[in-house]
């Protein structure tokens, strides 16, 4: 087809590079657990591996599609509602069977033997929908009519914040909410309005989490605001964990022990110590620290240049579609989402951020992040092939007059 011609290589050649490492690095860091546990050591492999062949395919399906079909408005409410039903749902899940939280928290429905995790899905829908809104409305931005326009937006995507907070999810809820805030300010109201908005919630999350990561677990505090001892913990990891090493702080020291251990060029792959038990979930939320162990900094490098390629790319192709405010909205939230992931995982590998559950992109083990992720790529792809149409379409008129 003649649209292959304008295939993305910036995006599809580092995504294709970062989902086989992720599959061979969730194959290392699952196998040994697994065994122990006298499961195949394939096991996880396997399916990350499907995942992989799935979102290829998925990548290149959103690619041949019509880039004006995400611009419909029914199209619009689907994405949308579907999103809503599965977060609702969890909230009702939560009520109903309280025995299906894992570490406090129900993240995940099962639908015929398949898990789905609705934040995923909520977070390109978020994309969609407050790109599809600041893409019609784009007059009314930029003639004083701001606060009225994005008012309902903002105040449905902190309704989807509500809902993944309550799961509880708070790196999910965070990356909603910067999300909605960088697609706010790049909607087109004035630079002053964006910078005070980051300003202060920026001052409020670095008050908040200081305050939460000094405070006592039988704080009365913590119980107005229902915060939960393993949350609490994670918070306060980050402040000290050496000292609370025998109470949770585990993980964030035996992140630091893997990454000391892999040095410069690692240990060798499948060679980890760490993953031996160690360090809990050491094939999605710890994935980079196993990595780092047995590929040392330098495959850790090679990982995040490839990631810092794709988010640069997709806010470069946001910049050459500028004048179509809805594609270019739609690229700078897919990467911010990006970006957030990243930081907020090797953040909590590294204990300068507190330990979210956020997984690294394409890398950590997880159905619903690849799938969803690999949509956001080939729509991308299709953002970028739209372009390199118009332009090409552009010079032949200018050829023929």
């Amino acid at each position: 087809m003649k649209k292959f011609r304008y295939l993305d290589w910036w995006i599809l050649a580092p995504y294709l590079v970062l989902i086989a490492i992720g599959v061979v690095m969730v194959y290392s860091a699952s196998s040994g657990i697994l065994l122990a546990n006298n499961l195949p050591a394939n096991a996880y492999f396997k399916k990350q591996l499907g995942f992989a062949l799935i979102g290829v395919f998925l990548v290149f399906f959103t690619y041949l599609l019509r880039v004006e079909l995400f611009y419909y408005r029914k199209m619009v409410l689907l994405i949308l509602g579907i999103s809503l039903v599965f977060m609702i749902f969890l909230l009702i899940l939560k009520i109903v069977r309280p025995s299906a939280a894992v570490n406090g928290a129900v993240g995940w429905i099962n639908i015929f033997g398949i898990t789905v995790q609705p934040v995923e899905i909520s977070k390109f829908a978020l994309i969609i929908y407050l790109a599809f809104i600041f893409g019609r409305k784009e007059t009314d931005l930029h003639y004083h009519a701001y606060f009225k326009t994005i008012t309902a937006p903002v105040l449905l995507a902190m309704f989807f914040m509500l809902l993944a907070a309550l799961q509880p999810d708070m790196g999910g809820a965070g990356i909603l909410l910067l999300i909605t805030m960088v697609m706010v300010a790049a909607s087109g109201i004035p630079w002053i309005f964006s910078v005070g908005i980051f300003a202060v919630l920026g001052s409020f999350l670095t008050f908040g989490i200081y305050f939460l990561g000094h405070l006592d677990t039988n704080s009365p505090i913590l119980r107005t605001l229902k915060i939960s001892g393993y949350q609490l913990a994670r918070i306060q990891d980050l402040f000290h964990p050496f000292q609370v090493a025998q109470h949770g702080g585990q993980q964030l020291v035996n992140s630091y022990y893997a990454i000391n251990n892999g040095g410069w060029f690692g240990r060798g792959l499948g060679r980890s110590i760490q993953k031996m038990g160690y360090l809990p979930e050491p094939y999605t939320d710890f994935i980079l620290s196993i990595t780092a162990e047995e590929l040392g900094i330098i495959g850790v490098a090679i990982i995040i240049i490839l990631l810092g390629i794709l988010i640069i790319r997709s806010i470069y192709i946001g910049i050459r579609v500028r004048r179509n405010t809805y594609l270019a909205l739609i690229c700078y939230g897919i990467g911010t989402m990006m970006f957030i992931q990243v930081l907020f995982n090797i953040g909590g590998v590294l204990g300068v951020l507190p330990i979210t559950g956020v997984t690294l992109p394409f890398i950590s083990y997880g159905g619903s992040s690849m799938l969803i992720l690999s949509v956001c790529m080939g729509l991308l792809m299709n953002i970028s092939a739209y372009d390199k149409r118009q332009q090409a379409h552009t010079q032949e008129i200018k050829k023929e007059g």
